[in-house]
C-alpha cells in the first residue's frame, strides 16, 4: 500500500511539475514585431514591471490586430526603451503560454532590441 501511494504522489508532482514548466516558463515562439512605440512604463502594485505597446503600421482593419503589448525584464532594455518612447523600432521578443506576475503582465517579454529609427526615418540606430 505504501508503495502505491508513494508510486501516485510522484506521479502527482511529475505531472505538476511538467504543468508548471509548460504554462510559465517554456517559450511558445519567439519572434520580432516592428512598429512605434506609444507607451512605456513601469507599473504594478506588488511587483513593479515594465510594460509597453507598439502601434504596428500596415492596413488597419482592427485596431487591436495592430497593437503589440508586451512586458520587459532586463533593466538595460528598458531603459533604451523609455528613451526612445515615439520611435520606430524593431523588437525580438519571447511567448509564454501563462503570466507571472514578477515577469510583467503579458505573456510576451521583450528581451533585445533590434533597431531604433528616428521619426523621420532617418538616422538608423543599431541597438544590438
Amino acid at each position: 500500500m505504501k508503495k502505491i501511494l508513494l508510486t501516485s504522489l510522484t506521479i502527482v508532482i511529475v505531472v505538476l511539475v511538467l504543468f508548471f514548466y509548460g504554462r510559465y516558463f517554456f517559450v511558445f515562439a519567439e519572434g520580432t514585431k516592428a512598429g512605434q512605440l506609444n507607451t512605456f512604463q513601469r507599473k504594478g502594485y506588488v511587483f513593479k514591471t515594465w510594460e509597453g505597446i507598439l502601434i504596428q503600421s500596415g492596413f488597419k482593419v482592427n485596431v487591436e490586430s495592430n497593437v503589440f503589448e508586451f512586458s520587459v525584464q532586463d533593466v538595460s532594455v528598458a531603459k533604451k526603451l523609455e528613451e526612445n518612447a515615439g520611435k520606430e523600432m524593431e523588437l525580438h521578443y519571447k511567448h509564454y503560454f501563462g503570466v507571472l506576475s514578477w515577469r510583467g503582465n503579458t505573456d510576451y517579454i521583450v528581451d533585445s532590441v533590434y533597431y531604433i529609427t528616428n521619426p523621420n526615418g532617418q538616422g538608423l540606430i543599431k541597438a544590438k
